[in-house]
């Protein structure tokens, strides 16, 4: 099933879909905080405009180093990756434009696996891990990397600014999906630019939430990026496409 938060004219509602289904069954409120429970309401995917399916509460938090550099294999025992954090501000969806910060402007995307987490956690047991997940959607990291350079290495400013984390179309629930063993790939303008597997993480999912939760307190609707093994440099004006298998396209234009 996926979950999708839409507008149709003025008003944003929630919904949701079969696989492969263009058919959205509206709900009558966010699945995060509300019982699932259906508004009586059907849309049509082709007559709505698809929003970003989470705005985080409270926050981002991004994981660096998760993938090994290119031409080296998957280490039996990794290294612990790195962690920092975006604005819930930072987060828009598919379609909206990416607009580059004025102090930045050498700007690279990042295509990867994002992790929806649907309820409060503190200390999650990798085995546990699972039960504290809503799903999983598509991320575009986005880093200004002329402003990390700048800031000695600092991802802060580099990471933060208003829109350099999109996130769509959907949130992908349950079914058969295994974010362990998906590709991820990219396309800029339509041309394929990168692509690799989560089979290459150095920490999976289940580890990432405890890892991630043994540092700070989850909440509802906080978004983990799980890494990636697809980026590149995005100029102005190109049309990036984060595809994930199994879950679907994230598609924007770099204004």
């Amino acid at each position: 099933m996926r979950i999708a938060r839409f507008s149709q004219g003025s008003s944003i509602h929630y919904g949701a879909l079969e696989d492969e289904s263009t058919r959205i069954v509206g709900l009558k409120g966010d699945p995060l905080f509300s019982p699932v429970e259906p508004s009586g309401q059907i849309f049509e995917l082709d007559e709505v405009r698809l929003l970003s399916p989470v705005i985080p509460r409270s926050k981002v938090i991004g994981l660096g180093g998760n993938y090994p550099a290119p031409g080296e294999q998957r280490s039996e025992d990794p290294a612990r990756p790195s962690v920092f954090f975006k604005p819930n501000t930072a987060v828009i969806g598919p379609d909206d434009p990416i607009v580059f910060p004025s102090w930045g402007q050498e700007v690279f995307y990042e295509a990867e696996l994002a992790v929806v987490i649907k309820t409060l956690a503190k200390d999650v047991s990798v085995e546990d891990a699972s039960s504290v997940i809503l799903g999983y959607t598509c991320a575009n990291d986005l880093t200004a990397a002329d402003a990390a350079r700048d800031d000695g290495g600092a991802l802060g400013r580099a990471k933060s600014w208003d829109t350099a984390c999109p996130l769509g179309p959907w949130i992908t629930v349950g079914g058969d999906f295994d974010p362990d063993n998906t590709e991820i790939s990219v396309r800029i303008n339509g041309e394929e630019r990168g692509s690799g597997s989560t089979s290459q993480m150095g920490y999976s999912v289940a580890r990432i939430v405890s890892y991630v939760s043994g540092i700070c307190t989850l909440l509802p609707g906080d978004v983990i990026l799980t890494g990636t093994p697809a980026g590149g440099p995005l100029k102005h004006g190109e049309r990036v496409e984060v595809e994930v298998a199994g879950i679907g396209t994230l598609t924007n234009l770099a204004m």
